[in-house]
């Protein structure tokens, strides 16, 4: 017996691109603006063909956002609190998925190329499968490293916001770890960081 199909999209983009000198939201990908796509845009598309809605948590740049946001038919989430991090983004991401009466999420992050459609079906059909064997959360694994995105049930949506703000992503998924799968992955992609220019002009066309 599978999961009841409830999940949403949740897309990390409230930071403040300090390294890169401009918002990493909004860099075009692929990185010769062909497509006329952006990181956000195109991490909204690969999420919204396979939940029910889309959330974008954004900080001081939500502005800036928004037009990007609406134009794909997703929501706009504003973390009062950005400079508290990233886990207080994922808080408030994950608040609006339980607010919007759903109890799974797919969590991304913005500074990086979207996940490709193969491994975010790999991650659903892993995550369908979960119910029977007790686990809260699936988490793709490439060459050993552990990335984005993840799959969450409500009781691993119900731990992150339990924990304090102080905490942060790894500590609670590693004090919940034998409720978590993890799924080996051939798609580099999710454990890369785009932080700098030279990592972005270091990405394949």
């Amino acid at each position: 017996m599978g999961r009841a199909p409830s999940l949403c999209g949740v897309i990390l983009a409230a930071g403040a691109s300090a390294r890169m000198g401009r918002d990493k939201a909004l860099l075009p990908w692929p990185p010769d603006g062909t497509l006329g796509e952006t990181f956000l845009s195109s991490a909204i598309q690969a999420l919204a063909s396979a939940t029910e809605m889309v959330f974008v948590v954004a900080g001081a740049n939500a502005a800036r956002l928004a037009p990007v946001v609406y134009s794909q038919g997703a929501s706009l989430v504003e973390n009062p609190n950005p400079e508290r991090g990233q886990f207080s983004s994922l808080q408030a991401g994950l608040q609006a998925v339980l607010s919007h009466g759903r109890d799974a999420a797919v969590v991304t992050l913005v500074d990086r190329p979207p996940v490709q459609p193969a491994t975010l079906q790999l991650l659903l059909l892993a995550f369908d499968q979960t119910l029977e064997a007790r686990k809260w959360a699936v988490i793709p694994e490439f060459h050993g490293t552990h990335g984005h995105p993840i799959v969450v049930a409500r009781e691993m949506i119900e731990a992150f916001l339990r924990a304090s703000f102080e905490s942060n992503a790894r500590e609670v998924e590693h004090s919940h770890q034998e409720f978590i799968d993890y799924v080996a992955v051939q798609d580099p992609f999710v454990t890369l960081n785009i932080d700098t220019p030279e990592d972005y002009a270091a990405l394949p066309a």
